[in-house]
């Protein structure tokens, strides 16, 4: 009899161990969201400035259309650790469209969870011309089918 519950009662440990040691990844704290500032004023198409890690933004949903404009969402996750599942961000847009004449209303990018990074970083920069769409502009993060977070803003 002992052993007839020996597989059930080892499914329900592995269960148990699994979820135990897999962290829930979630935000913690503040999201700072906004335009990151820039010294540099004259922007060129293809042109992209490093700028100082860590600076805080101007706090705003309206982003000024023109080269150069980058903007985006500060935030700390917690709960992370090496080999998470990888996060999803979803930019939605007006509808970009490319040189090859193909309109883009979305783009979708993967990233690995950085477990030793304190802030993680979601942002766009204006860096050609046929970039910058006027409306809104919907920035989201996922991990799997949760969403972590989701800031809009208004390009003009």
């Amino acid at each position: 009899m002992f052993y007839s519950r020996l597989p059930a009662l080892l499914s329900v440990a592995c269960l148990t161990f699994a979820t135990a040691t897999h962290a829930e990844v979630r935000v913690e704290g503040p999201v700072e969201y906004g335009v990151f500032p820039s010294d540099y004023k004259e922007f060129k198409s293809g042109e992209r400035i490093l700028g100082q890690a860590g600076r805080p933004m101007e706090r705003t949903e309206v982003v000024p259309a023109k080269l150069g404009s980058k903007f985006g969402v500060r935030y700390q996750l917690s709960g992370k650790s090496k080999g998470e599942e990888p996060l999803t961000l979803l930019y939605l847009t007006p509808g970009v469209i490319t040189p090859d004449g193909k309109r883009h209303d979305k783009f979708v990018v993967q990233q690995e969870v950085a477990a030793d990074v304190k802030n993680d970083v979601m942002a766009y920069e204006f860096t050609e011309t046929y970039e910058i769409v006027p409306g809104e502009w919907q920035f989201m993060v996922f991990q799997g089918d949760r969403k972590l977070l989701e800031q809009r803003f208004t390009v003009r």
